[in-house]
C-alpha cells in the first residue's frame, strides 16, 4: 500500500554533511510517524531519528543528537535526514520507515518492529 524510496547517500569526508530523502507513494499517506534507521556491516539495525507526522515532534538517538536533524514536507510526502559533522562511525546503510497503525501510548518511535513499511536503503560512507 505504501512504497518508500530513499536517496541522497554517498561518500563524504569526516566533518562533512549529507541530506537523505525518503519519498512515499501510495493511494493515501497518513502515517503516525516516520523514522530513520541504519545498519553497518556485522551490526544490528539501530534507531537514528523519528518524527511524528502530524505535529512534527522529533526524537533522536543520543549518538546523533546535535548533528542529525529529521524533518518532513507533508505536501511532498517526503521525510529528510540532515546529517552534519559526519564521523566514520556513521557509515552504514540508512533506511526510512513508516508506522501507520500503532497509536498506543507505549509507542516508542525507536524500535524497528514498531514500523510497518521500509525502503530499500541508501549507502552512506564517511571517510577519515
Amino acid at each position: 500500500q505504501v512504497q518508500l524510496v530513499e536517496s541522497g547517500g554517498g561518500l563524504v569526508q569526516a566533518g562533512g554533511s549529507l541530506r537523505l530523502s525518503c519519498a512515499a507513494s501510495g493511494r493515501t499517506f497518513s502515517p503516525n510517524a516516520m523514522g530513520w534507521f541504519r545498519q553497518a556491516p556485522g551490526k544490528e539495525r539501530e534507531f537514528v531519528a523519528a518524527i511524528r507526522w502530524t505535529v512534527g515532534s522529533t526524537y533522536s538517538a543520543g549518538s546523533v543528537k546535535g548533528r542529525f536533524t529529521i524533518s518532513r514536507d507533508n505536501a511532498k510526502n517526503t521525510v529528510y535526514l540532515q546529517m552534519n559533522s559526519l564521523k566514520p562511525e556513521d557509515t552504514a546503510v540508512y533506511y526510512c520507515a513508516a508506522e501507520v497503525d500503532d497509536i498506543s501510548s507505549r509507542f516508542t518511535l525507536s524500535k524497528s518492529y514498531e514500523y510497518d513499511y521500509w525502503g530499500q536503503g541508501t549507502q552512506v560512507t564517511v571517510s577519515s
